[in-house]
């Protein structure tokens, strides 16, 4: 039995204090004249206070019986009570909206527009569809490993992916007050293992043409001239990754000094990269600007005068009917060289890739470009590939690159 009556309570609405009724159930009476009912609990260890309602519109009886139900749904049924009620309370941001504010907000600094663009595409793609029009606070674990599993297997890197843009989007609406608890965590129920089966993953690598072949494919591609043929030609030539000639602008090239200094923001290492130009490659770009697109900046550009579609290369291979990768051209690349005994280390730095000794790494400063005088071995590796791969060897009259 309580220790308040109606006529109690009506009493204690003019006097500020705290009047206990029992069991967890009290009045609590402002100095401005407002009353509510509160029910104290514990959960989880910590002590908590419920909010009942205004005692001017919520009678005893009706905050004695709301209590008893507030009482089981904590104690019988272990619910987080005020938690459900900040989710229901939140602003009802859908998992959507939540991912779109947080791409927007963020896009300035990540390392390109590709990137940001598939950034948010792949949650387009794999997430949406199941958790777009859900309320950020809702999305349980389970909810994230149902939307997963389809592609879980069969496309393995990518289901990583989605999955990590999945719980960076729940962190940010737990930050904005949008959802009670962070996302659940890669190391917990969204583990390999766990909650998601293991991925069975074949270490496929991409298809390369054997460099052999390459002389007379480059031969085919040039009996026509087309933004996609010229592209996977400079990309040849090169040694460069698909998105580095993709996003090629001219302003990126010296052809007084044969350098390439591809930026930064197009590197897979966020690093600037300068490429040393062979004749063959120096060919390509020349045919290239005959083709220039006006109001462009892309060497090579889209349909629309944008950057060229990621899809555009591999159709350049597919409509010659090769089997090859785009990216395995840099296989190929390495293994004449290889072939040919350049050094390992020039033929890394050529490709752009990390040291792997962190000892090397800090000692070994050079980019083997050479001087004006005395070109380096990057520059006379790059003339040697070209001079292959086009079957014109370089004459000696032609003055390489002033080379820094």
């Amino acid at each position: 039995m309580g220790k308040l009556t109606a006529i109690a309570v009506k009493a204690a609405m003019a006097t500020p204090g705290t009047y206990q009724d029992g069991d967890g159930l009290f009045l609590k009476v402002s100095g401005k004249g407002a009353a509510s009912w509160k029910l104290r609990v514990q959960h989880d260890g910590k002590r908590r206070d419920i909010g009942i309602g205004s005692a001017k519109l919520v009678t005893l009886a009706m905050a004695r019986e709301k209590a008893r139900e507030l009482r089981v749904a904590v104690k019988v049924d272990r619910r987080d009570i005020l938690a459900e009620r900040k989710d229901a309370s939140a602003a009802k941001v859908t998992f959507r909206e939540a991912a779109i504010q947080y791409h927007a907000e963020n896009e300035g600094s990540w390392k390109s527009r590709t990137y940001a663009r598939q950034w948010l595409a792949a949650l387009e793609n794999y997430a949406f569809p199941k958790l777009g029009n859900e309320t950020t606070g809702s999305i349980t674990a389970a909810d994230i490993i149902a939307t997963l599993t389809p592609i879980w297997q069969n496309k393995a890197e990518t289901a990583r992916q989605v999955r990590n843009r999945i719980t960076t989007v729940l962190d940010y609406a737990h930050a904005k007050g949008w959802r009670s608890s962070e996302a659940p965590s890669g190391n917990g129920s969204l583990k390999a293992g766990r909650g998601l089966p293991k991925q069975v993953k074949e270490q496929v690598h991409r298809k390369a043409m054997p460099y052999v072949e390459i002389p007379s494919f480059i031969t085919a591609l040039q009996r026509k001239h087309s933004y996609g043929r010229l592209a996977l030609e400079l990309l040849l030539l090169t040694g460069v990754r698909s998105q580095e000639v993709r996003m090629a602008t001219w302003d990126e090239f010296d052809l007084d000094d044969n350098l390439w200094t591809v930026p930064a923001a197009h590197m897979k290492r966020a690093k600037a990269h300068i490429v040393p130009l062979s004749l063959a490659a120096l060919s390509a770009l020349n045919r290239a600007a005959a083709l220039k697109l006006a109001g462009s900046e892309f060497v090579f550009p889209g349909v629309s005068g944008g950057a060229m579609s990621d899809m555009t290369l591999l159709k350049v291979l597919r409509d010659a009917g090769e089997p090859y990768h785009v990216h395995g051209f840099r296989s190929a690349f390495t293994d004449w060289a290889a072939n040919m005994g350049f050094p390992d280390a020039v033929v890394e730095a050529a490709l752009a890739h990390k040291t792997p000794d962190a000892v090397q790494a800090a000692y070994r400063r050079t980019t083997y470009l050479g001087t004006p005088g005395n070109p380096g071995e990057r520059v006379r590796l790059m003339e040697a590939w070209g001079a292959y791969c086009t079957g014109v060897q370089h004459t000696g009259d032609f003055e390489l690159g002033k080379v820094i």
